[in-house]
């Protein structure tokens, strides 16, 4: 199926030059999305035919990301049990955590989100915040002691295994700098600031 073929269905997602709140007061809708993305697509593929069939990709990977998305929300809001309920689920789960950031949606700070990545990752990879700068988004973490042979290529697989959970939970950190397990013990340092949140990935 193209995605010509599809393009009402990322009505979730915003639509570009709607005001702040548009959405809320539905004037965003499944035909006026769908009947704008296709005419984007018709005047770049009028002007370039390559263009035209990458911004083709473009929305087929943007649905399929959205649609992951919702279909995620769906399965966790009906299958979650406990005292919980629906909502820690959703904020504990990677996807969901991404899009909510992406949209400046996200009830938890960075801080808290960066906690919650290396939660999910600490019984293979245990890792500590050292420093948190909200306003350059720079995270210093400290390895842990993990018990084993501490290969080069070991710990070099942990700390991209972390960093890649830090992006999902906080695309708000632009950068990861490293301390040794065994480095002296510093307490942890949070910068507070009012700086808001942009989606760039860890580096």
């Amino acid at each position: 199926m193209s995605a010509r073929g599809t393009t009402t269905a990322p009505a979730a997602a915003p639509g570009a030059g709607v005001p702040q709140g548009a959405a809320a007061q539905g004037t965003v809708n499944a035909e006026t999305t769908g009947r704008r993305v296709e005419e984007v697509l018709d005047r770049l593929a009028q002007r370039d035919r390559e263009a035209g069939a990458a911004a083709e990709e473009l929305v087929r990977v943007l649905m399929d990301f959205y649609g992951a998305g919702l279909a995620r929300i769906m399965h966790l809001t009906v299958s979650t049990t406990g005292d919980d309920g629906p909502r820690a689920a959703l904020l504990r789960d990677e996807l969901v955590t991404s899009l909510l950031v992406l949209h400046d949606l996200h009830p938890e700070d960075t801080v808290t989100r960066i906690g919650r990545a290396l939660d999910s990752v600490r019984r293979q990879h245990p890792a500590d915040i050292v420093e948190f700068d909200v306003d350059s988004g720079a995270l210093r973490l400290r390895a842990g002691d993990t018990g084993g042979c501490g290969c080069p290529s070991t710990n070099q697989q942990a700390q991209q295994a972390v960093e890649a959970a830090v992006s999902c939970f906080a695309p708000d950190v632009t950068s990861v700098r490293w301390e040794a397990a065994g480095a002296p013990a510093e307490p942890a340092l949070l910068q507070i600031s009012s700086r808001p949140p942009t989606a760039h990935p860890a580096s």
